[in-house]
């Protein structure tokens, strides 16, 4: 086992391939080495853990909101601190959720009770060719996880033209004199280019950095001060850089044709929507993007999926009241509303 965690990010918009892009990497992962996946949700209701594949995998879900703001950076702390006394992978994955402005990562990796050992080695930022001008024009997460990112896919090429791609490449390049780019379709890259997928080599130049004796560990009420302390720093990350909202339905409707009904009465101001639903032709997912939808079977066992019959959908405060009236063309019924950042989150 390795001294120290090399750290990856995945970052990008909300529905730019990002979970794909973490299977891609588990599939070609080392079965020698440790690996564990941090997977980000904003909404409570979280989908895409159940999308990750591979059942040996120490997988950590933290719901929401972004790990990157004050509304779960307790738990996103707390989580790397068991990481770094207990289970002390190899290599740490982080799927940051869509709205994410992961800016902080670097100061948080390197808090001191981690004892150096976590490594940052690289920052994927997932950009959907179809979308991300749109979105950029709107949300302010995809210019802060655009500035803070290295390696940039160009996800789903089949869906835009190649000189919206160029556009879109003009955009990220004003925020980088020379970015990384890869074009491609269900993120498919170069894996080995990132990540040692050999057998661990006696030189490690990273494992230097983590060398020495842990810490003695703290105390549930030490961390708890330390945690406390942190969160009165004034230069802490405390805003989201997008006022979004999540609302939950469930379905109890028989008829499958109710999902693609509810999907194209949405509002244009919703982002995405996801979720698992079952009829007597077997289980779906349902996946929304910006107004592009798919519902398709899936062979996912059933006793992966926590959530069935429930759909999340994700937008501005002022895409609930079209989305509840969407919901009236089938049998949904809500489940709340849930907005991390507020005090005004409100449950049926």
């Amino acid at each position: 086992m390795s001294d120290v965690t090399r750290v990856y990010l995945i970052t990008g918009f909300l529905g730019s391939g990002k979970t794909t892009l973490l299977n891609r990497i588990i599939k070609q992962f080392p079965r020698n080495r440790k690996l564990t996946l941090l997977v980000n949700e904003f909404g409570e209701i979280g989908v895409d853990g159940t999308l990750v594949e591979g059942d040996d995998i120490d997988t950590m879900e933290i719901s929401k909101g972004s790990i990157f703001c004050v509304c779960v950076k307790t738990d996103f702390i707390k989580g790397l601190y068991e990481l770094n006394t207990k289970v002390q992978p190899d290599v740490l994955l982080i799927e940051s959720t869509g709205v994410a402005n992961p800016s902080d990562l670097k100061k948080d990796l390197a808090l001191p009770i981690f004892n150096d050992r976590f490594v940052f080695k690289e920052q994927f930022c997932l950009v959907d060719a179809g979308h991300f001008i749109d979105a950029y024009e709107v949300y302010a997460s995809l210019e802060k996880q655009i500035a803070s990112s290295s390696v940039f896919i160009i996800n789903k090429t089949d869906t835009a033209s190649p000189e919206r791609i160029q556009e879109t490449k003009g955009i990220i390049s004003q925020f980088h004199p020379d970015p990384q780019f890869f074009e491609t379709t269900y993120a498919d890259i170069p894996i080995e280019r990132f990540f040692d997928l050999g057998v661990p080599g006696d030189a490690d130049p990273d494992s230097a950095a983590g060398a020495g004796s842990p810490p003695p560990e703290m105390s549930e009420n030490e961390l708890d001060q330390f945690l406390d302390d942190l969160l009165d720093s004034p230069d802490l990350e405390v805003t989201p850089p997008d006022a979004l909202m999540s609302v939950g339905y469930r379905w109890t409707g028989q008829d499958i044709d109710e999902v693609k009904r509810i999907a194209d009465a949405l509002p244009a101001s919703v982002v995405r929507a996801k979720g698992f639903v079952k009829d007597d032709g077997g289980m779906h997912i349902f996946n929304y993007v910006m107004g592009d939808w798919t519902l398709e079977l899936t062979d996912l066992p059933r006793d992966r999926i926590k959530h069935v019959n429930i759909l999340v959908f994700i937008g501005p405060p002022e895409s609930m009241p079209g989305i509840e009236s969407a919901s009236q063309s089938g049998s949904w019924s809500s489940l709340g509303v849930f907005q991390p950042y507020s005090e005004e989150t409100e449950h049926d």
